[in-house]
């Protein structure tokens, strides 16, 4: 229920409808919120239905179920078997980071991003200068107040091509791909890759600055959004990055959050990590300033917690914060008992 309203009967083809149409968009302004009950086939939906379409080229999915440890069978067992224990948000932080850092491997190797567009992305909001003159190399700390960011990132990224610092498998290109490409296309995806690994760093070593401060805020129990977004700068980094590559008809990626509401819910016993809370605030909010400001990919999240519906509104402090749609099913029995039948025909149930 949302604000006391009866939930609404959308037939599941119209519903499969709307979710595909709003998925087919490069980028939108506003994610997409699918709510209703346990059940009644959300995750069979959008997993089984609509995620085979989602994931042929152009299109790219990554799909992140922060309930259930393999999305590609979400009905591996019965709500009345899983656990009552709520997941930890180290392991649901490193599904989401994961599942957005598969997806934009695969934008590099498509060719959609460089080099220049992950700095473009990062320059938005982060001080660079300090941390890539550290990673940029001895001579780069010695003039360390005459090189220009772009010169030290030209460098750092330099450095990353030319070694195997952090040992990330995540962003090398593999053996067997991009084989059908030229020799300066293969160089263009090797940068891109290169460009990425120096990012994480560099958002890891602010984030790594931070702890203390972190753990300050939790012991006083006060709010730091500049401390909260920390947690959330590398995903929220590749998110702005795909939205930035997406381009119709060549690379078009979206994401899908299943059971969100357990990342809300998540435990952290570190105290020098954002409570579940904070990092899923956090998250949700940039990527509605993300689609308000530039537009982002098609974010679509799916929950059974009326949260959504009925305060995540009040929260965030905006009426119409997601594109909301809600669903409900019946059994057999109780769609017969509300006439159901006389409403819709066999095909639509």
């Amino acid at each position: 229920r949302a604000g006391g309203r009866p939930w609404r009967v959308i037939p599941r083809p119209v519903m499969e409808t709307v979710l595909h149409n709003h998925a087919l968009h490069p980028r939108v302004p506003q994610p997409l919120l699918l709510h209703g009950p346990r059940g009644v086939g959300k995750s069979t939906l959008l997993l089984n239905r609509l995620l085979p379409q989602w994931s042929e080229p152009p299109h790219y999915a990554a799909v992140v179920d922060f309930l259930h440890p393999s999305p590609s069978s979400p009905a591996h067992a019965p709500w009345s078997l899983l656990s009552d224990t709520p997941p930890s948000l180290p392991s649901l932080r490193l599904r989401l980071e994961s599942a957005l850092e598969e997806l934009t491997r695969a934008a590099v190797l498509r060719g959609a991003v460089g080099s220049n567009d992950v700095l473009a992305a990062l320059s938005r909001s982060h001080g660079l200068h300090t941390m890539l003159s550290r990673l940029a190399g001895p001579a780069s700390r010695r003039g360390q107040g005459t090189n220009s960011v772009p010169v030290l990132w030209a460098r750092a990224v330099l450095a990353a091509t030319s070694s195997a610092r952090g040992d990330d498998p995540t962003f090398r290109i593999g053996e067997g791909e991009a084989t059908n490409c030229s020799m300066e296309e293969r160089a263009y995806m090797q940068e891109a890759m290169a460009a990425l690994r120096v990012a994480k760093e560099v958002l890891g070593m602010q984030e790594g600055w931070r702890k203390e401060a972190v753990r300050e805020m939790n012991r006083t129990g006060r709010f730091s959004r500049p401390l909260a977004n920390s947690a959330t700068d590398w995903p929220c980094l590749l998110l702005d990055v795909l939205s930035g590559a997406a381009e119709e008809d060549f690379f078009q990626p979206k994401l899908v959050l299943n059971n969100v509401d357990a990342l809300r819910k998540a435990t952290c016993e570190d105290d020098t990590m954002v409570p579940a809370a904070v990092y899923h605030d956090s998250f949700i909010w940039r990527v509605i300033a993300l689609g308000a400001n530039e537009q982002c990919l098609p974010v679509i999240m799916s929950t059974s917690d009326g949260y959504y519906s009925s305060q995540a509104f009040v929260d965030f402090g905006f009426p119409n914060i997601f594109i909301s749609r809600e669903t409900f099913g019946w059994t057999p029995q109780e769609a017969k008992l509300h006439m159901v039948s006389e409403f819709f025909s066999e095909q639509e149930l």
